[in-house]
């Protein structure tokens, strides 16, 4: 969590995410869906609590969740994506209740990213080479046929968090390249 100096606007973030142990539904233990859901979604909860009385005080702020596209998508692993689809709903009903002291809250969800949690991982757990994992995921990114990086929603989360976005308040942002596009298709003009 990172704050400001006092009389300036309050920022935080809250990225802390892990998926270890997670399983489809008939298959995940009650253990491995308890720790998720402690990290990935009750962590940010309470940072947020903890962060709030202060923004409210000084009547700004913004709070800037890191969720995941997968809430969005037909993901096979049950309590990564249940505390990614939490924390978008969380993010939306923080940002509704704070909106009237100058609180914005908005929540980003990375798509398919080149980092050593998303494609190392895969790589051991697959026995593949991190190239062969890279080459694969990079395929369904539309933008560029590459996946994005940790800078990538960084840019983004700076941009929230910035006077820029002093307008923007319950937004979630894909950072995905595009994938998420082809997940919602604009019905066609004949249908409206």
């Amino acid at each position: 969590m990172a704050t400001g100096r006092p009389g300036s606007e309050t920022r935080t973030s809250s990225a802390a995410s892990i998926a270890g142990g997670d399983a489809p539904l008939g298959e995940f233990t009650e253990a491995a869906f308890d720790r998720i859901a402690t990290i990935n979604l009750r962590g940010a909860i309470m940072a947020a609590k903890h962060v709030l009385p202060a923004m409210r005080a000084q009547r700004s702020g913004v709070i800037i969740m890191i969720s995941s596209i997968s809430a969005l998508e037909n993901y096979p692993y049950v309590a990564y994506k249940a505390t990614k689809a939490g924390m978008i709903a969380f993010t939306q009903q923080v940002a509704i209740q704070n909106a009237e002291f100058g609180v914005r809250a908005n929540v980003i969800l990375p798509g398919l990213m080149d980092t050593p949690m998303a494609v190392d991982t895969r790589a051991r757990e697959f026995g593949k080479s991190r190239a062969e994992v890279a080459a694969e995921r990079d395929s369904k990114v539309p933008l560029r046929r590459k996946m994005g990086t940790g800078w990538d929603v960084a840019n983004a989360a700076l941009f929230l968090a910035s006077d820029e976005a002093s307008f923007i308040t319950g937004v979630t942002l894909p950072v995905d390249g595009g994938a998420s596009a082809r997940c919602y298709p604009y019905p066609s003009i004949e249908a409206i």
